[in-house]
């Protein structure tokens, strides 16, 4: 009886299971991708876009737009997508809602870095030095073509963290108009001993945010994102806002979702009072 019993519930609630099933399955997406044949880099490049929930080609409304640096699906893109998506509801209004522009990493050794005098340096990044190319290719063809393509405003952020934050510190020295406002994270100033350190930037001309960021990530990169945030506080520059903040529980591998969710509260913030 007890045998039969059970049988009889099993029975039963396979039925009651059995009654759901899968409609459909459809893809999830969160974007769109582009591919760029590039003729100052001599090669196709991938472009991840995010558009903000209700954006319309059609529509009068413009967007800013965040660019960011190991923009690939399997790098930073979806989770910086997640924080531009969360920061810009309406409840919260962190930041505005905004186009995320993820730029696909083909050689990032080569592409985030300028050449350096270090042996070591050459020997580790064999391909190093093509950071005033890429530069070019942002310049020239990236932002044109999104600005082409979108309906976007004159407001434009630039990410890097690592060699990333290594490239945005030199596009912010040696050719700050492109962007308003720079988050690095982690930069790795160590390169050619440090050079860019000394380097002397261009004036900017325009109102700038910045925003500096480092984990505990040793000695070097501590003290070097440091030095960096007093040089540039120390630039006699007007309309120039600029913020460092030290993340002790964190390290290389993942300040950066803490450093940028920090950075938007900070520059996007600043900019509603």
């Amino acid at each position: 009886m007890k045998e039969f019993f059970k049988i009889f519930m099993f029975m039963n609630v396979s039925l009651i299971f059995a009654q759901a099933e899968i409609r459909n399955k459809t893809g999830l997406i969160i974007g769109e991708s582009l591919e760029i044949n590039s003729k100052i880099l001599q090669e196709a490049r991938t472009i991840n876009i995010y558009l903000p929930n209700g954006y319309s080609k059609d529509s009068l409304k413009t967007y800013p737009v965040i660019y960011l640096l190991d923009g690939s699906m399997d790098e930073d893109f979806i989770h910086i997508v997640g924080l531009v998506q969360f920061g810009s509801f309406s409840w919260i209004n962190m930041l505005p809602e905004s186009i995320v522009v993820g730029i696909a990493n083909v050689d990032r050794k080569r592409d985030y870095t300028f050449p350096t005098n270090n042996i070591n340096d050459r020997k580790d990044y064999p391909t190093t030095g093509g950071s005033a190319q890429f530069i070019d290719f942002l310049e020239k063809e990236l932002l044109t073509i999104i600005n082409s393509e979108y309906r976007t405003n004159a407001t434009n952020t630039l990410i890097g963290q690592s060699l990333g934050g290594l490239l945005t510190t030199e596009i912010l020295f040696k050719n700050p108009k492109l962007f308003d406002n720079y988050i690095i994270v982690s930069p790795s100033l160590w390169w050619d001993d440090g050079s860019l350190l000394k380097y002397e930037p261009v004036s900017f001309s325009s109102k700038k945010n910045i925003f500096i960021g480092v984990g505990k990530e040793g000695v070097i990169m501590e003290n070097q994102s440091r030095e960096l945030y007093n040089k540039i506080k120390s630039l006699k520059e007007r309309d120039l806002a600029v913020y460092f903040e030290f993340f002790e529980k964190q390290n290389h591998g993942d300040a950066l979702h803490l450093a940028v969710y920090s950075a938007f509260e900070k520059i996007f913030g600043e900019a509603k009072q």
